[in-house]
């Protein structure tokens, strides 16, 4: 009666702990992970991409196990882990981060406790174990060990798994100073992390160490790195060919052209905004208006200084 009593206790607790998770999702104004979904798409015969709440996942499978990019929300863990066992019995062996944001890297004391060995850069790694404090000035709240990536490296690094290279290419200041671009040249396929996003204005994060000119470099690497029939899957966003990464790029260097034309007139950032530099653009790009503001915003902080 007592292992009944302990096994009855221990399913409430967590029932209970998953009602708690989804309710201060909700308080909080974030997603209540409970109803997220993982869509599985098969990009090759031993790639595929999982798409849930937060940046794009890719799973390269094979008799080696399992090498994976990024993981999500760790309220996600447990579906990620359950779809991936839908494509493969093989256990997840290594797990790339492209960056430090928590809907890439959220799930990765998840993984690591279930076996995975954590890659990063070594920026990447830094900024979560001292995290940058919010916007509002709250202190950021360290990752625990367990979810601080075990191998970090500078420049590049290459994987021999499943009869397949994958190579680590670092891309220094952008969207953040830890991006890493993951390039899988057997499949064809490029996964870039938020550095470009094929469904918004490019985000600056210049609190994390990202950079407008390293955004630039950062995207002239992955044209040049792609090929004509090149997979390139955003950090979000549709998958893209490589023309669609090089009308990105143009069209971030003729907003940058205009602000920076303004910032010299002495314009402030409100008159810049006013002025509307994006307009051309806006009808371009898919959700332009949730991410009009911040990247002008962005870039006139950058050409400012």
């Amino acid at each position: 009666m007592k292992i009944m009593s302990n096994s009855v206790g221990r399913a409430m607790l967590a029932i209970f702990a998953v009602l708690a998770v989804a309710a201060y999702s909700q308080a909080q104004g974030q997603p209540d992970f409970s109803k997220v979904e993982i869509k599985t798409t098969k990009l090759s015969n031993n790639f595929y991409t999982l798409e849930g709440q937060g940046g794009m996942i890719g799973v390269l499978t094979g008799p080696d196990g399992i090498f994976m990019v990024d993981t999500q929300f760790a309220p996600l863990s447990a579906k990620i882990a359950a779809a991936i066992k839908q494509i493969s019995n093989q256990p997840v062996r290594f797990i790339v981060n492209t960056h430090v944001h928590q809907d890439h890297t959220g799930g990765n004391e998840n993984f690591a406790k279930m076996g995975a060995v954590l890659i990063s850069r070594n920026e990447l790694r830094d900024r979560l174990a001292h995290p940058v404090p919010a916007a509002n000035g709250t202190p950021g709240v360290p990752a625990p060990a367990a979810a601080l990536p075990l191998i970090t490296y500078e420049g590049r690094l290459t994987f021999h798994m499943n009869g397949e290279d994958i190579r680590l290419i670092a891309i220094p200041r952008a969207h953040t100073d830890g991006d890493t671009l993951v390039y899988f040249p057997g499949p064809d396929v490029i996964m870039s992390g938020d550095f470009y996003r094929s469904i918004q204005y490019p985000n600056i994060d210049r609190a994390n160490g990202g950079s407008l000119n390293g955004m630039v470099d950062g995207l002239g690497l992955l044209i040049a790195t792609a090929g004509p029939n090149t997979k390139i899957v955003p950090g979000h966003g549709p998958m893209v060919s490589r023309a669609e990464v090089m009308a990105h790029r143009d069209m971030i260097v003729a907003i940058r052209d205009r602000v920076a034309q303004l910032v010299a007139q002495g314009k402030t950032q409100d008159e810049v905004m006013a002025a509307h530099p994006t307009a051309d653009y806006d009808a371009k790009v898919p959700n332009s208006k949730e991410t009009t503001e911040r990247f002008v915003t962005q870039l006139y902080a950058e050409l400012k200084k």
